[in-house]
């Protein structure tokens, strides 16, 4: 099956696990966390989403393997051998899902020879839903309407807006934010959690996501296919274009989510 007949079911898949993450969500009291081996949290939620969406994801496709955050104890022997395979992270911004603040997602992705070439990133809190297929194009549904999304036009002569994340900041980033100031006439800096920074590309409400801290790949896969289906590109810090499951340890390098393909920010 192609990219484009599996995006329907999977976006209905990203729904079904975000109707059980809202479940847990809105129940009274505090949500309870656990840790798992690398000290990140865990929830009930993690749990719920990835078992809907490996069962959902067997019965579509069963000939394609999936890893998934909440099952990452796949050997690197098996897995170097995939060609095609899903990648999931059932929740991911779990502790801004701990804070309750809403900015956590469900992050389906389909690698395809190393490219993500198809991904949906559901907002359970907020009922909306970014996809995409690489080579189709991009969209975003809001509260059931649907509507295509484009990366914006970046230039040195307009604002630039940067987004950064909400959890993590670092020396490095407030650096390069400094350099970046140089450059523009002005710059508005985004704070979001989650998938969602590299969502805000994809749709044109932020030029650039510079990401320098560690992520892992099922944190960026859904998305990145988004923003590459909706015309920009997702750089490693010696900007070449991010590729997955091409070494053994799944931590992503630093990146940049670009929206301008255009726009020389490795001159920057």
């Amino acid at each position: 099956m192609l990219p484009i007949d599996l995006i329907d079911s999977v976006k209905n898949i990203s729904k079904e696990a975000g109707a059980a993450i809202l479940e847990v969500y809105q129940r009274d009291g505090d949500i309870e966390v656990a840790n798992k081996k690398d000290d990140s949290p865990l929830t009930e939620a993690d749990i719920a989403a990835h078992q809907i969406i490996v069962y959902a994801l067997n019965e579509l496709t069963p000939e394609i393997p999936i890893l998934s955050e909440e099952s990452a104890d796949i050997s690197w022997g098996e897995r170097e051998a995939w060609t095609r395979y899903w990648l999931v992270d059932p929740l991911d911004g779990t502790k801004e899902f701990i804070k309750r603040n809403g900015e956590f997602t469900v992050n389906i992705a389909l690698i395809d020879n190393h490219v993500p070439v198809l991904g949906a990133v559901f907002v359970p809190v907020k009922d909306i839903l970014y996809s995409g297929v690489l080579g189709q194009g991009a969209w975003k549904e809001d509260a059931g309407v649907e509507t295509e999304i484009r990366v914006a036009t970046t230039s040195i002569s307009k604002e630039v807006k940067i987004v950064a994340s909400r959890s993590h900041r670092g020396e490095e980033l407030d650096a390069w934010l400094k350099k970046i100031e140089k450059s523009f006439k002005k710059v508005e800096l985004l704070s979001m959690g989650s998938s969602l920074k590299i969502c805000l590309v994809a749709e044109g409400k932020a030029d650039i996501y510079p990401r320098l801290a560690l992520t892992s790949e099922w944190d960026t896969a859904a998305a990145q296919a988004i923003l590459e289906a909706a015309g920009g590109i997702l750089k490693d810090s010696k900007f070449k274009t991010y590729r997955y499951n091409q070494k053994e340890n799944i931590l992503n390098p630093y990146f940049f989510a670009i929206g301008d393909i255009n726009f020389d920010w490795q001159a920057l």
